[in-house]
C-alpha cells in the first residue's frame, strides 16, 4: 500500500527519483539511494515545514486534483487506476506442466526456462515457454519492484555501457501538466525507476554490431538452446525416416539446420537476417529471436485509450499474453498515463516490449498533429529508450510523395502512425521528419540496442486495396532504410499488411525478401476477406499461416474485436491460440527442425484414449478439458474408448485399434490354421444365403 502524504507519495519525499543518480551511490541502477537514513535526514526539517505550511489547504487541494484527474478522463478509482496489484496476477501453472531450465555450455551463468509437460505413459513433453517467471512457484514476485534481471550481468561483463543521469521525467510525459498530477498518478512506482544505460562513447551495444564481430553472446547461446525445445526429447517423435522424408517442409529458399547452434544464431543475426530485440535498459526480457529461419513468433498488442483500461488491467493483460504464448508485446496506449504505465510493464515483461513512439509524442502536442516536430519525437524516443522499450515502430517509409498514391483507395490510410504523418506532411507541405532524420535516429537506436520496426503507413486496409502502388513505394523505401540501418548495425524489421486476398499473399513476401535483403518480416495477419467483424481473428489466422509458410518471421495477433474495440483478456487469449496456430501450422510446413513432435505427441495420446494427456498437450488445456466435459464429466470418462461424438460404438480409433490387434493376432497364426478359419467363416456365409446384405437379426441371432 502507498502511504499519502499531503497528496503526494512519501517516496517523493525522501528518494524522488525523477534523476539517475552517479554510478557510486547507486550500483544496482535502482534509481533510488542507498542510504535510507540519510534521505530522512536531509529531507525531515523541510517534510515538516511543508506540512505545516499546507495543512490549512490540504483538504481542497486533494479534492481539487481528484476532480481533475477525472477530467483527464482518469474514471476508474484511484487504487484501480494507478496501482497494478499482484493479486490479479495470473500465475499457476499450466496443467500437468512445470518450468525446468536448461543450463548453457558456452555461457555458465545461463538458465533456459522450458514448459515440461508430464504425461500418464511415464513420458514427458518439452515445449517454448513464453511465460517467464510467472508460472515458476518457486519465484517470488512483486509487481512494484519488478521480476528478476537476468540479463544485468551480461550487459555489465561487456564493459560497453555507463549508467547516466538520464531525462527528467515530465508531467507531460503521462499527459499531464503538473508536478502535482504527476505525483499523483506515479504513485506505487517508484521502486519501478531504474538509473539508464548506454553505450560508452564510440561504443555499438547492437546484437548485431556483436555478431558481426564474431562474438556468441549470452544472449545468442540462450536462443539457441531455446529454439530447439530439448531437441533430444524430441527425437523419439521424429524418428520414422519414411515419414519424416515424406512429411518434408517446403521452405521457399529458407535455411532450416537439423540443430540451432549458438554460431547459427550469430550468422544469421550478423547477415540481417534475424533480430534479438533487447534494450539493455531491459535486463529482465528473456532473449528470443525473430528470423526467417527460426519459429514463426507471434506479437500481442496491448494497451490503455482515452476511454478503456487502467495500468492494473494492462500489466495482467500482459501477463496473460505470456502465458498463452506472446513472444513480444506491442504497448500501444493512447491515452493518459502512457510513461507510468510502461515503467509497469517493462518493468514486469519477460517479452520484448515493442511501442509506437509518434503515439505518445502526439499525446504531448495535444493531439495534433500539425505541431509535431522532431525535437518532441526525438525526446519521446530518448524518454522510451531508458526505461527499456526493445523495438520502435518508426513510420520512415511514408514520403510526401506517396500520399496521393492513396487518393484512389478505398479505404484510404489506415494505418494510424501513416496518418499522423501524411497530415503532417500535406500540411507543411515538407518531407517526413522521420526520413530526413533517419541517421539521428539510428544513433539513438545503437547507444541502446533498440530494433527498428520500420512501419508500414500505407498497409491496405481492405483486401480492394492489396498490393498497390502506394503500398509497395513504400516497401521499397523501407528497403533503402534497412541498409542505412545496417550501415550503423542497427537491428531491423520490416512491417508488412493489413488487408490482403489469398492468391496475393505470396507476392508480398517475395517483394519483402528482394527488396528489404531478407530482413526479418513483421506482418498484422494478413485478413483474406472483409466480411467478417467479430471473427477478424480467424479470417487474419488463414493469412497469417500462409505468409508465415512463406517465410515471414513474426505475426502480429489480431483479436475479436479488430475493427470494434478494444480487446478484453478473454479477446487476447482468443487472438493469441488463433496465432500460436497460424505460427506452428507455418512452422510444420516450412520445416523447422522439431516442430511436428508436439503433434506426433497428440497423435499418439488420441489413439491411445489418454485424454488427460490430450487436453495438456494442447495450446489451450483448459478449453479442451471443458469442452469434453460438457457432455461427459464423469472422471472414468477420461479413461473411455470413445467421446461423446460417435459413442462406444462407432469410435474410428477404438474399432482402428481392434483391427490391429486382429492383425497383430493373425500373424502370430500358422498357414493351417488361417486356412481352417477362412473355410469357416465361407461356410457361414454360405449358411446364412450367399448375399453381401442380410437383415440385422439374422446376424445377431
Amino acid at each position: 500500500m502507498v502511504v499519502q502524504t499531503l497528496g503526494v507519495p512519501w517516496q517523493t519525499w525522501l528518494r524522488r527519483p525523477t534523476k539517475g543518480l552517479p554510478a557510486e551511490l547507486d550500483p544496482d541502477h535502482t534509481g533510488v539511494r542507498k542510504s535510507f537514513v540519510t534521505c530522512i535526514l536531509e529531507n525531515m526539517f523541510a517534510f515538516f515545514g511543508r506540512m505545516i505550511a499546507t495543512s490549512i489547504t490540504l483538504f481542497p487541494t486533494n479534492l481539487f486534483l481528484l476532480l481533475s484527474l477525472k477530467g483527464k478522463q482518469m474514471t476508474k478509482p484511484f487504487k484501480e487506476t494507478i496501482a497494478a496489484s499482484n493479486d490479479i496476477l495470473t500465475r499457476e501453472p499450466l496443467p500437468a506442466s512445470k518450468k525446468i531450465y536448461v543450463e548453457g555450455t558456452i555461457h555458465k551463468n545461463i538458465r533456459v526456462p522450458m514448459r515440461e509437460i508430464s504425461l500418464s505413459n511415464d513420458t514427458t513433453l518439452c515445449v517454448y515457454d513464453t511465460s517467464g517467471p510467472y508460472t515458476d512457484p518457486t519465484v517470488e514476485i512483486d509487481v512494484e519492484k519488478g521480476i528478476p534481471a537476468i540479463r544485468k550481468e551480461w550487459i555489465e561483463a561487456r564493459e560497453d555501457v555507463e549508467a547516466y543521469e538520464g531525462r527528467i521525467v515530465k508531467p507531460e510525459d503521462n499527459g499531464y501538466s503538473t508536478e502535482e498530477q504527476l505525483d499523483f498518478v506515479a504513485a506505487g512506482s517508484r521502486g519501478l525507476y531504474r538509473t539508464p544505460l548506454k553505450a560508452k562513447k564510440g561504443k555499438n551495444v547492437s546484437q548485431l554490431h556483436y555478431a558481426r564481430q564474431g562474438i556468441i553472446t549470452p544472449e545468442m547461446e540462450f536462443i539457441a538452446i531455446r529454439e530447439n525445445q530439448n531437441l533430444e526429447m524430441t527425437k523419439r517423435y521424429l524418428s520414422d525416416p519414411e515419414r519424416e522424408a515424406r512429411l518434408k517442409g517446403e521452405n521457399f529458399g529458407a535455411n532450416l539446420p537439423e540443430e540451432i547452434t549458438p554460431e547459427f544464431v550469430r550468422q544469421e543475426v550478423a547477415a540481417g537476417r534475424a533480430v534479438i530485440p533487447c534494450n539493455i535498459n531491459h535486463p529482465e526480457v528473456e532473449p528470443m529471436i525473430i528470423g526467417r529461419n527460426f519459429l514463426v513468433k507471434v506479437n500481442a498488442n496491448i494497451g490503455n485509450s482515452a476511454t478503456t483500461s487502467s495500468i492494473a488491467e494492462e500489466v495482467e493483460k500482459m501477463v496473460w499474453s505470456t502465458r498463452w504464448g506472446a513472444d513480444t508485446v506491442m504497448d500501444l496506449s493512447t491515452g493518459k498515463n502512457i510513461h507510468t504505465t510502461r515503467d509497469w510493464i517493462l518493468r514486469n515483461s519477460p517479452v520484448p516490449i515493442g511501442t509506437v513512439p509518434i503515439y505518445q509524442a502526439l499525446e504531448k502536442v495535444d493531439g495534433i498533429a500539425e505541431n509535431l516536430t522532431w525535437e518532441v519525437f526525438r525526446d519521446t524516443l530518448i524518454e522510451q529508450a531508458e526505461q527499456g522499450v526493445d523495438y520502435f515502430t518508426i513510420h520512415a517509409g511514408l514520403l510526401l510523395h506517396h500520399v496521393p498514391m492513396t487518393a484512389k483507395r478505398v479505404t484510404g490510410i489506415v494505418s494510424r502512425g501513416g496518418s499522423i504523418m501524411a497530415k503532417w506532411m500535406i500540411h507543411h507541405h515538407k518531407e517526413n521528419f522521420l526520413y530526413t532524420h533517419f541517421e539521428e535516429i539510428c544513433e539513438i537506436m545503437k547507444a541502446y540496442d533498440i530494433t527498428f520496426s520500420l512501419g508500414d503507413g500505407l498497409r491496405p486496409g481492405s483486401v480492394a486495396d492489396a498490393n498497390d502502388e502506394a503500398q509497395f513505394a513504400e516497401l521499397k523505401t523501407l528497403g533503402e532504410l534497412t541498409k542505412i540501418a545496417w550501415k550503423h548495425d542497427v537491428q531491423t524489421l520490416i512491417e508488412g499488411p493489413g488487408h490482403v486476398p489469398m492468391h496475393l499473399i505470396k507476392e508480398n513476401m517475395e517483394k519483402q525478401l528482394e527488396w528489404c535483403d531478407e530482413a526479418p518480416f513483421y506482418t498484422l495477419g494478413p485478413l483474406t476477406t472483409d466480411i467478417a467483424p467479430g471473427y477478424d481473428h480467424i479470417t487474419s489466422g488463414i493469412g497469417a499461416a500462409m505468409i508465415g509458410w512463406y517465410g515471414c518471421a513474426m505475426l502480429c495477433y489480431v483479436t475479436p474485436k479488430e475493427h470494434l474495440g478494444l480487446p478484453d483478456r478473454e479477446d487476447v487469449k482468443e487472438g493469441l491460440i488463433t496465432y500460436k496456430l497460424a505460427a506452428h501450422a507455418a512452422d510444420i510446413a516450412k520445416g523447422h527442425p522439431g516442430a511436428r513432435a508436439r503433434d506426433d505427441a497428440m497423435s499418439l495420446a488420441r489413439f491411445e484414449f489418454r485424454w488427460v494427456d490430450q487436453f495438456n498437450i494442447g495450446l489451450d488445456p483448459e478449453r479442451a478439458r471443458e469442452y469434453h466435459d460438457e457432455t461427459m464429466p464423469m472422471e472414468a470418462a477420461k479413461v473411455a474408448h470413445f467421446c461423446s461424438m460417435c459413442g462406444p460404438k462407432f469410435c474410428s480409433m477404438k474399432i482402428s485399434a481392434e483391427v490391429r490387434d486382429y492383425a497383430a493376432d493373425q500373424e502370430a497364426l500358422s498357414d493351417e490354421e488361417i486356412k481352417a478359419g477362412m473355410d469357416e467363416m465361407s461356410q457361414k456365409f454360405q449358411e446364412m444365403g450367399g448375399e453381401v446384405y442380410v437383415p440385422s437379426e439374422r446376424v445377431k441371432n
